[in-house]
């Protein structure tokens, strides 16, 4: 007579999967820290993620008007040529002139901030749908950070874009953070139950 039994899952994969939970939680971390660590000098981080964009747009514009001579002859051709030249001016001027660049972001973020606002605050005035509160908050909020933004404008240009990225690193780290120790816990959870 053969036996049937019930298939375990095996410890080596529990093992894997919690491994790698860790090492998101570590991610995390690692992304708090650089997250806190930037808030202290967002000035430095401001300057570092203009010029890192600048060169980005450079490569890139190179990398597109290689594609579009690869593509000699086409109906590309053309298109991808004007976009890469577009990308590579863009990269110069970032590059040689971060400060100024910096400057033109923060004030194109704090009029995104003040017509995003608007619309949420008259959006929900009008609408008054089930999340009015939160919608009309979310909208004097925008409009409140558009205003500070603005009247310390150009000078908030030097904090403005390092804090905004200091604070995705540190949301994102701490989500990955609760992301790892919840999937450890999972895991855990599931591999006791199947044992």
């Amino acid at each position: 007579m053969a036996r049937f039994a019930k298939p375990r899952e095996p410890r080596g994969e529990t093992a894997r999967m919690r491994r790698g939970f860790g090492w998101l939680a570590g991610l995390g971390v690692l992304l708090v820290v650089a997250g806190l660590v930037g808030l202290v000098y967002t000035a430095a981080v401001t300057l570092t993620s203009m010029l890192l964009f600048g060169w980005l747009l450079l490569i890139g514009g190179f990398v597109g008007l290689l594609h579009a001579i690869q593509a000699r002859g086409s109906s590309f051709f053309w298109l991808g040529a004007i976009v890469a030249a577009l990308n590579i001016a863009a990269g110069v001027v970032i590059v040689s002139h971060p400060h100024a660049a910096a400057a033109a972001l923060t004030l194109f973020a704090a009029l995104l901030f003040l017509t995003g606002g608007l619309f949420r605050v008259v959006g929900s005035a009008v609408v008054r749908g089930p999340q009015f509160g939160w919608t009309l908050l979310l909208g004097v909020f925008y409009l409140l950070l558009g205003v500070l933004v603005l009247a310390n404008w150009p000078s908030s240009s030097q904090y403005v874009i390092g804090a905004f990225i200091s604070l995705a690193l540190l949301f994102d780290g701490l989500g990955l953070i609760a992301t790892g120790f919840g999937g450890r816990r999972i895991v855990g959870m599931v591999s006791d139950r199947t044992a």
